[in-house]
C-alpha cells in the first residue's frame, strides 16, 4: 500500500526532467544571438579618465551605434597609464573568447615616455597577431607622436599604424584623438585627455569606420 503512489510519483519526476531539458536546450532568442560583443582595449583615453560613469568612450561609441540600429556592446578594457607592453601583458585575460571584435588603441603613453618606435610596433604587432589566432577581428586607432619628441621621432612613431594596418589588412581610424587635441573646449583642465564633449567628437569621427568594422565582422 506504501508503494501505491509510486508510478504516479516517477511520472511526475519524468516530466519534470523533460522540461528542465527543453529549457536547456532552448533556442538562444535572437536578438541575443544576433548582438556583437566588442572590446575597447587601450590606455586612459579608452578608460575615460576624469569622467563620469558612462561618458566614456565606450559607452559613447556603443550609444552611438545602437541608435544607428546596431546591436552591439561594448566593453571597456582600458587601463590609464597603460603603454603597449602593458598591453601585450595583459591581452590574452582582458579579451574574452567570445569577443566579436577588439578597438585596439595603446600607443600615447609609448610616445610620451619616448620608448621607441620600433618597441611600439613590436608590441603593437604582436597583439594583433595573437588576436587573428583567436580569430577576432582588430579595429586599430592610430595614435600621433607629440611634436617635441623631434621629427625623427615624430615620422617613425605615426608610420607605426598605417602600416601595421596595410601588413595586416586591418580597418584603421588614423588619429583616435583628431579634432580634439589642441581645443579647449574639448579637453580636461591637464589638456591631455578629453572631456565629455571630446568624447562626443572621437565617437562622431570614429563612428563610419566602427559601423564599418562591423559589416565586416558580420560578413566573416
Amino acid at each position: 500500500m506504501r508503494f501505491k503512489g509510486l508510478p504516479h510519483a516517477i511520472a511526475g519526476l519524468a516530466g519534470a526532467l523533460v522540461l528542465v531539458l527543453n529549457m536547456a536546450f532552448a533556442p538562444v532568442p535572437a536578438a541575443a544571438a544576433d548582438q556583437l560583443k566588442l572590446i575597447g582595449f587601450g590606455d586612459s583615453l579608452m578608460a575615460g579618465y576624469g569622467l563620469e560613469g558612462g561618458e566614456g568612450f565606450p559607452a559613447r561609441l556603443q550609444a552611438a551605434l545602437n541608435e544607428r540600429g546596431h546591436d552591439v556592446e561594448i566593453i571597456d578594457a582600458g587601463v590609464s597609464g597603460d603603454t603597449t607592453s602593458g598591453g601585450l601583458a595583459r591581452l590574452d585575460w582582458s579579451i574574452p573568447d567570445d569577443a566579436d571584435g577588439v578597438i585596439l588603441e595603446l600607443g600615447a603613453n609609448d610616445a610620451l615616455r619616448g620608448v621607441p618606435p620600433e618597441q611600439t610596433r613590436e608590441n603593437l604587432e604582436a597583439m594583433i597577431t595573437r588576436l587573428n589566432q583567436r580569430g577576432i577581428p582588430v579595429l586599430l586607432a592610430g595614435m600621433l607622436a607629440p611634436p617635441n619628441m623631434g621629427a625623427d621621432y615624430e615620422t617613425a612613431f605615426n608610420g607605426v599604424y598605417p602600416h601595421l594596418a596595410s601588413q595586416h589588412d586591418l580597418l584603421l581610424y588614423p588619429f583616435f584623438l583628431d579634432g580634439v587635441t589642441g581645443d579647449e573646449a574639448m579637453l580636461l583642465p591637464d589638456g591631455m585627455h578629453p572631456n565629455a564633449n571630446g568624447i562626443n567628437k572621437m565617437v562622431e569621427g570614429i563612428l563610419p569606420v566602427a559601423e564599418q568594422f562591423i559589416d565586416r565582422i558580420k560578413a566573416s
